[in-house]
């Protein structure tokens, strides 16, 4: 395994997160110059999409979106109110959180070991609170990001 092990790199991927203002910023820099950035994006936008994004993917579709908005409309700079307008609204709630992780409501029943019924109704809100405070206690001991 030596002669593998010589001619194989190994990548370290740790993602975004905490630098996501870091990587907008390169991305910008990538596509335009020093000037034409501070004529795109204003520093507040720049700082919303860093603090309601948290992947790459998400980055890079919300900022596209925001373009496109921007140049549909004729706006330059692009504001916070603008990145506020193509942000989805649910962005941070369970569903799309658990979803980013890879975990859909028949994945979440089976590790529950409940009906994909209870954990759809959980996810949007339509169960007892008893029932919906044991469902959450059943996902935080699993150490689910509640």
């Amino acid at each position: 395994m030596e002669e593998i092990g010589s001619r194989a790199t190994v990548f370290l991927l740790d993602g975004v997160k905490g630098q996501q203002r870091a990587y907008i910023t390169w991305l910008l820099e990538q596509c335009a110059t020093v000037q034409a950035r501070e004529d795109i994006l204003t520093d507040p936008a720049l700082s919303l999409l860093a603090d309601r994004l948290t992947t790459p993917l998400q980055i890079e579709h919300y900022l596209t979106r925001a373009f496109e908005e921007g140049h549909k409309i004729g706006q330059k700079p692009l504001t916070p109110e603008l990145i506020e307008s193509v942000l989805a609204r649910d962005l941070d709630d369970l569903e799309p959180r658990l979803t980013r992780h890879g975990y859909n409501a028949k994945a979440l029943a089976d590790l529950l070991h409940v009906r994909p019924a209870d954990i759809r109704a959980f996810l949007a809100g339509r169960l007892p609170p008893s029932r919906t405070q044991e469902l959450q206690q059943e996902l935080l001991a699993a150490g689910f990001p509640l």
